[in-house]
Formats: structure tokens, sequence, C-alpha cells
């Protein structure tokens, strides 16, 4: 495209003409070369149900207001450890669960044949099924000495870091709505712009200040859970960050069977990807409560959770393809080997889009 092309693409695309010219997203040029590549690969959930809808959010949030300080505080990490929904075990009938995800996959998991999810089965047809349950399908590296903490604070560290995501994602209370009291509690207080987001997430949720974009909270009035499991994949990673902290960046993909109140016919299921990028202190330099860390980014990409108003709750949908999902290329939510900046960056900025499955 000339200079004198562009620019007029430029201005056409302020003033709304008709005309404008429009490059296809980096999404849709690799959506196009696996159709030709593989044109004959089954899609499994429009034999019987359409894409799910998916709405991609995505925030961050820096470190601000920590003051250094020159006083010295002791480290005190929790104790405990949250695992699974309601504490099921890891069982399958898809066979033995996958190995432990240590660095990123370098292509989607293979498409099964279309299979329905039942009360039984709740994961059939999806690559969930060889997932582990709960907390052990979060891998944690081995623990070495880093910035300030040495190998046993950083192994504890890790280790506490799991619980926050235990407690935000799998335990009963918050999926069913709560409050995630045990998770807010990891967070350090003294991070002014968290805790105000934190303030305003539970008291009047809106697109900025969405529960949602760190805890897993669904509407319990019109969905129950199905079993006693979430099935989980993903890993953690660190490295030494400001001021010499310890850095934790985590990614995890949670699944979530679930099915109407009251009737409890049809099975869905809700995904949810998560990056949390976080820091433990050292309280030589950084004002901090002991036993917390400080929130560095997160990001959040959620496959039929609702795409209506923002109410702080996750709002499946049933029965066909709901209302309010975009036209953008569809994103297969079990695809890890995409980086959640990538998946950003090749959404087009589309709220609500759809999902090749669920």
């Amino acid at each position: 495209m000339s200079d004198e092309e562009w620019e007029r693409f430029l201005q056409e695309s302020v003033d709304g003409t008709s005309g404008a010219p429009k490059e296809p997203s980096a999404r849709a040029r690799i959506v196009a070369r696996r159709l030709r590549e593989n044109p004959g690969e089954p899609e499994p959930w429009r034999t019987y149900s359409p894409a799910a809808p998916r709405r991609r959010r995505r925030t961050a949030r820096y470190a601000a207001g920590l003051t250094v300080c020159a006083a010295l505080l002791a480290v005190a990490l929790f104790p405990d450890r949250v695992t699974g929904w309601f504490g099921g075990g890891a069982t399958t009938a898809a066979g033995e669960p996958l190995p432990a995800e240590t660095e990123r996959p370098t292509q989607p998991p293979p498409t099964g044949p279309a299979q329905r999810p039942t009360p039984d089965e709740p994961f059939r047809g999806s690559p969930a099924e060889r997932w582990a349950s709960g907390a052990d399908g979060i891998a944690l590296p081995g623990a070495r000495a880093t910035g300030w903490m040495s190998t046993a604070q950083v192994g504890r560290a890790l280790e506490r870091t799991r619980d926050f995501l235990a407690a935000s994602n799998l335990d009963p209370g918050v999926l069913r709505g709560e409050r995630p009291a045990r998770a807010i509690a990891l967070i350090n207080p003294r991070q002014r712009d968290t805790a105000e987001y934190l303030s305003a997430a539970f008291r009047a949720p809106d697109e900025k200040n969405d529960p949602l974009l760190l805890f897993t909270r669904f509407d319990s009035d019109r969905v129950r859970p199905v079993g006693d499991e979430v099935r989980t994949r993903g890993r953690v990673t660190y490295e030494e960050g400001d001021r010499g902290a310890l850095r934790v960046t985590t990614d995890v993909t949670y699944v979530y069977p679930v099915t109407r109140v009251p009737d409890g016919g049809e099975v869905v299921r809700t995904i949810v990807r998560r990056e949390v990028v976080l820091e433990w202190n050292d309280p030589a330099k950084v004002i901090t409560k002991p036993g917390t860390f400080s929130l560095v980014s997160y990001s959040v990409d959620t496959t039929n959770g609702g795409c209506g108003a923002v109410v702080g709750l996750l709002t499946p949908e049933f029965g066909g393809r709901p209302a309010g999902v975009g036209e953008g290329p569809a994103v297969d939510p079990y695809d890890r080997g995409t980086s959640m900046a990538e998946l950003a960056r090749t959404t087009d900025g589309e709220e609500c889009g759809a999902a090749t499955r669920s």
C-alpha cells in the first residue's frame, strides 16, 4: 500500500467511509492458513451446538504507591492450601493425566471426535479429559535463590502463589459468588491502586472494576457445578524483579462444567484462562504486609462466561448461539501455545467473539 493509499485508508477509517480497505488480522491469517493446510479438520461442537461465546478481558495494573523503607520485616507465609472445586480426585475415562506443563506448548491439543458432555462425564470430548484436577494441574518449578530470597523462601513463595490461584479460582465458596477473602488476604493491602480496585469490584462492578478480572465467580442462582472437579493446566515461572523482588508469572487454564438451576439437564463448560504476574517484595526496600505480594499485572480470557453487561459473575449460556457474540475469527480456548499477550494483539480488540470448542 503506497503512502497516499495509507493516508486515505486512515482518513476513511476515521470518517467511517464504507469502502475503506481492511487488512485481515493476524488471527484471521493464521486461521485461514490452518484451514488451507487442514481442510478436513473436524469442528467438534458444531455437530450439536454452535461455537461457544467468548469474552476477552485484559487489564494491567502496576505496583503503585509502594514506599521505600529502611525497616526489615519478617516474612510470614500462609500455610493453607486449597485444592479442587469440592476436593475431587483426578480420575478420567480418557486415560492417565498428561504430564505437568513445564514450558509453552508448540501447538494446540488435537481435536477429537465430537462428544456432548454429560453429568457422568462432564469433560468428555475436550482436552480437559486428560488434565489434572484442581491445584494439581498448576505446575511449580524447582526453587533456587533469587533476588532477596533464599532457596527455601522461594519455595514457600511459589507454594503460596499457588494457594492464591486456588483460593481465587477453585474455592467452592468463591465459585458460588462469595467474596474471595482468603485470596485477598494474600495481596499487599498497601498497594493503593489494587486496594481501590478490590473495594469497587465487589461494591459496584463495572468494566474497569470487575471482580472477574482476577477471580472466578458464578451466578449460583442460574448455574451449579457438575461433579466435584475443576480441571486445570498451567505453569508458574519466576525471575528477579524490581528492587530485588521475586517476580512470579502464572499462566493457568481452568475448565468448569456447569448445568442450569433448577433442571440440571444440559451440561456446558466455562473455560477461564488467566495470567497473573506478581512480586514478593523485599521488606527492607518496600513497605508491605508480611506474607503478602504485590500485583504487577493480570489478564483473563473467558469462554462461555457471558457477553452481556458486567455484573461481576459468570453467566454461561445454554442451548444455542447466544446474542452478542462477535463475528471475528474463532479462538481455541485450549490452545496454550498462544501467549496471552499475542492473544490480546490478534483478537482485534473484540470484547466478545467465538470459540472453536468448549
